[in-house]
């Protein structure tokens, strides 16, 4: 029999909300955290409004040498995986270090710090032969992703099964479905588990600039990012992170924790149709979402809310209303379904797990966030995406899901724990 997997703490950094508490105020106050980019000069760009985070290493506890070491996103990274240590009230010097995993997700990892180093051994790319004599001694944790997860893993003491997920934007919720089926399948007993992105960088930007999937509202960045509206026209770049604590049921239960949430299923599919595009039909997604529901064992007139992928680009949130009226049916129309991208913008890998924590936390306080920006509806998009304004309602089941460039579509489903100890 497979083994019960929940959520017992939360650790989450974002733009306009440094910890749990302060992301979860913006989210339900509806505010919105986009602005012009200040972290260099923007003004080349197709795209120069972004979601940046008004994150300070030093203020989180982070060493000068941590900090010489360790790339931005990593010391996202850590510092969550602190707060969600802190916050699940666990006494790790209890437990067998081999039975505690690290699981982390990331899209573009330490490319602002590679991109850093470039220039510095470039001399601003006016060298064609670069100097290595001018660069960090810490360039192979730059190179590798899997520094990440062991930066993470340092942190918490864990000697289990690390490892690093990197799938474009549905690294997020991907590393946290690898994770618990490490726990549900017995071969850890607690997990770290979430994603971190710190994209915000000349190089990342241009990538999205050729392909223009970044909105040129430049100006008004704090209505940019908007999902579903009619008036869209492409996502807004973010940074941020989300780690969790996750349990054998059983075992949190017995130390009386604090749970958030039960993972009950998880599914993720691919199109291998293209790159960039999606089909329609939302086929995929659908798919994805039925095989997580079927997981769950639960009918989909039970989901409560749909944490929505809602990136703003038009084709995105077009094939994701067809996948939930494909995959929920008749149940599409009455469950409420909302973006929180609208207020914290797309930080790529990372946002699969900001969304899980948004989806845990609007279980524990029984409010679904709005959708902010949304005034007049595409008409090809016509579900209930809480516009504006928080909806205090009775939450017990979430599904929520991501899409990413490759193809790649994800679902998972969180409950209510059964039993106690919500």
């Amino acid at each position: 029999m497979s083994r019960r997997v929940v959520i017992t703490g939360i650790g989450v950094r974002t733009p306009g909300g440094s910890g749990q508490k302060e992301f979860w105020d913006l989210l339900t106050a509806g505010r919105t955290a986009t602005r012009g980019i200040t972290f260099f000069h923007p003004s080349t760009f197709r795209s120069r409004v972004a979601a940046e985070a008004d994150f300070n290493a030093a203020d989180e506890g982070l060493t000068p040498r941590e900090i010489r070491r360790m790339d931005r996103a990593t010391q996202f990274a850590v510092a969550c995986t602190r707060e969600a240590v802190v916050d699940s009230g666990l006494a790790f010097g209890g437990v067998d270090p081999h039975r505690i995993g690290v699981s982390l997700g990331s899209a573009v990892a330490s490319a602002t710090s590679l991109e850093n180093e470039y220039l510095v051994a470039s001399d601003r790319g006016r060298e064609w032969l670069v100097d290595p004599d001018y660069l960090s001694p810490h360039m192979f944790d730059y190179l590798s992703p899997g520094a990440m997860p062991a930066e993470v893993a340092w942190a918490a003491g864990a000697e289990g099964p690390v490892t690093m997920v990197s799938d474009g934007c549905t690294s997020g919720l991907d590393a946290v479905g690898y994770a618990a089926q490490l726990i549900r399948e017995g071969s850890a007993d607690v997990m770290i588990t979430g994603a971190a992105d710190t994209p915000i960088s000349p190089i990342v930007l241009a990538c999205f600039d050729a392909i223009k999937a970044t909105t040129r509202r430049n100006d008004d960045p704090e209505h940019a990012s908007r999902p579903f509206d009619a008036s869209r026209d492409g996502f807004v770049l973010a940074e941020g992170a989300a780690m969790f604590v996750m349990e054998e049921y059983e075992s949190a239960r017995r130390r009386n924790a604090q749970i958030y949430a039960e993972i009950t299923g998880y599914a993720t599919r691919c199109n291998a149709h293209h790159m960039t595009g999606l089909k329609k039909d939302g086929r995929e997604m659908a798919e994805a979402i039925r095989s997580a529901l079927d997981e769950s064992r639960i009918d989909p007139t039970v989901v409560d809310y749909v944490n929505a992928h809602g990136s703003g680009t038009v084709q995105n949130d077009r094939h994701e209303t067809a996948a939930f009226k494909r995959s929920l049916k008749e149940h599409a129309y009455a469950v409420p379904v909302s973006s929180i991208k609208s207020m914290v913008g797309h930080s790529l890998g990372a946002i699969g797990s900001i969304e899980i924590a948004a989806s845990a936390l609007a279980i524990k306080y029984n409010v679904v966030p709005p959708t902010a920006n949304l005034h007049q509806a595409d008409p090809e998009c016509d579900l209930d995406y809480v516009p504006l304004i928080a909806r205090e309602q009775r939450v017990d089941t979430v599904l929520t899901v991501g899409s990413g460039f490759g193809g790649f579509q994800s679902a998972m489903v969180l409950r209510a724990p059964q039993g106690g100890n919500r």
